[in-house]
């Protein structure tokens, strides 16, 4: 009973002791990430998109509202929607710029790919990952910490970019927030870390299948491509294939079938989804996001969606692009863990 007792002691001394050092390991290498992200030079030409995007975003939805302001009083017959002014920082955009989603979506991949489409073969390639994994650290520690740098570096800027807009466009329009509409914002910027995170895991993927870095550089660029102008392309064509739609007969029988497929290939996007998603939460004026027949129109009434609704929309694909990201880092992990890893 003794030895029992004093073998499970030392057992669950053991094993916290190996929980510290993972800890240790685990934050060393996070804290190592971080200033090499911070005093590199990406992360300047990163601080200065991210900069210049806040920017003209900004200036744009500020010229966007005031013209369709200008607009609507100028001409009788057309009136100003005034309700959920402050979200209308983040969707309007002035005459040749875009909004800050559109912004987001076209720039926010980007910073994911740049931050990790060379975290591991390029230290495989410098010798320095041989380094590494010498020291008396776990092993997965490395690829973890690195994701997590990355990852929190993104919060950051996303998180202090959609601040920066919301301030930005109080002080020059003096629009406020409502509760409601800071607690939108606030989940549409949650959900925007998610999906350049997802992008972020698979430039790390690619970097760890890779053996040069120029090489998942083009990878990830290609498959953010594919998804974000091709796959739309590719998801009418097979629609139009399975449910043609060439004739008005065809239109009148094979239309709807024709619509839901076209619309279910290109879910499978994750610009799509973020874009749906995104345009869902922060206009609330969106009460549906699939097909809906003349049947359910008749006696709908005019108004706009709370958010607990919007989220009812929503949340299959906040949780599918959760997924996406979680399997997409999860390749790279056990990639990584059962490569072999030599001195150069």
């Amino acid at each position: 009973m003794t030895d029992t007792a004093a073998g499970s002691t030392v057992s669950a001394a053991e094993k916290g002791k190996r929980r510290d050092i993972r800890y240790r390991s685990l934050n060393a290498l996070y804290r190592k990430e971080m200033a090499d992200h911070v005093t590199s030079r990406r992360f300047i030409i990163i601080l200065v998109l991210v900069i210049a995007m806040t920017v003209a975003s900004v200036y744009g939805a500020v010229t966007g509202i005031s013209a369709a302001i200008r607009d609507a009083a100028m001409d009788s017959k057309s009136a100003f929607d005034s309700s959920y002014m402050f979200l209308k920082l983040y969707t309007t955009g002035g005459s040749s710029i875009p909004s800050y989603m559109s912004l987001i979506a076209l720039i926010g991949p980007f910073i994911g790919l740049i931050l990790g489409f060379d975290s591991i073969n390029s230290e495989k390639n410098s010798g320095t990952l041989n380094r590494l994994v010498s020291q008396p650290i776990y092993r997965d520690s490395i690829i973890i910490g690195k994701f997590l740098a990355s990852a929190t570096l993104i919060a950051v800027m996303i998180l202090s970019t959609g601040i920066a807009v919301g301030c930005a466009g109080f002080l020059v329009s003096g629009i406020r927030p409502t509760g409601e509409e800071a607690v939108r914002v606030l989940i549409y910027l949650i959900y925007t870390i998610v999906y350049i995170s997802f992008w972020l895991a698979m430039a790390m993927l690619f970097s760890v299948f890779t053996r040069h870095a120029a090489t998942s550089a083009l990878a990830s660029i290609a498959l953010w491509l594919f998804f974000a102008i091709f796959m739309s392309l590719l998801a009418g064509v097979l629609a139009n294939a399975v449910y043609p739609v060439n004739t008005e007969y065809q239109q009148a029988f094979n239309g709807l079938n024709n619509y839901n497929l076209n619309l279910n290939l290109n879910r499978i996007s994750p610009y799509y989804l973020y874009s749906e998603a995104g345009s869902v939460l922060m206009n609330p004026a969106t009460r549906a996001i699939n097909a809906v027949s003349y049947a359910q129109l008749v006696g709908a009434l005019n108004g706009y969606l709370p958010l607990g609704q919007s989220l009812l929309l929503i949340w299959p694909h906040l949780v599918g692009l959760l997924a996406l990201t979680f399997a997409a880092f999860t390749i790279s992990y056990v990639g990584f863990m059962r490569q072999e890893i030599r001195g150069n």
